[in-house]
């Protein structure tokens, strides 16, 4: 599980998400750090699926990008990590922001170094995340049938 945060302050004109450059940037990252391709499970936000987005996913070789359909937050396992990142949020009082920002880093470091419980998030998809297996090739032989022909 490889992650950044984005603090949104509320300033004027400041972007709230990720833009592509963050995400390539997060993904450059990851790359490097887990010495590997990466496959990445997105949902449709405009950020994921815009034209300048595709160009840098086509820009690195390393990069496999799945799409979920459209309204399938059940099929994504990062519904599952917020959902167990708010419980252990929910009944303690943080008076800064900062405050919320090292809290919500401790928790996504512990997550990160529980196997089971990331594990327990992807399972809870119901998807099969091993890479497909290649199918032997097989000849089909398909038997040719005597043509019928009447006679005259």
């Amino acid at each position: 599980m490889v992650y950044r945060l984005r603090t949104h302050r509320g300033r004027k004109g400041e972007r709230r998400g990720f833009s592509e450059a963050d995400y390539a940037a997060l993904f450059d990252a990851a790359h490097q750090q887990l010495g590997g391709p990466l496959v990445v499970v997105w949902d449709n936000l405009n950020a994921h699926t815009s034209a300048q987005m595709r160009r840098l996913i086509t820009a690195r070789p390393w990069l496999t990008v799945f799409y979920l359909p459209a309204y399938a937050p059940e099929l994504n396992p990062v519904e599952g990590v917020w959902a167990h990142m708010k419980k252990s949020l929910a009944n303690l009082a943080m008076r800064t922001v900062d405050q919320l920002i090292t809290l919500a880093k401790n928790q996504l470091k512990r997550m990160q170094y529980r196997l089971a419980l990331v594990i327990g998030f992807l399972a809870k998809t119901g998807l099969d995340f091993r890479p497909p297996q290649p199918q032997p090739l097989s000849v089909s032989r398909q038997r040719k049938r005597p043509s019928r022909m009447r006679e005259p």
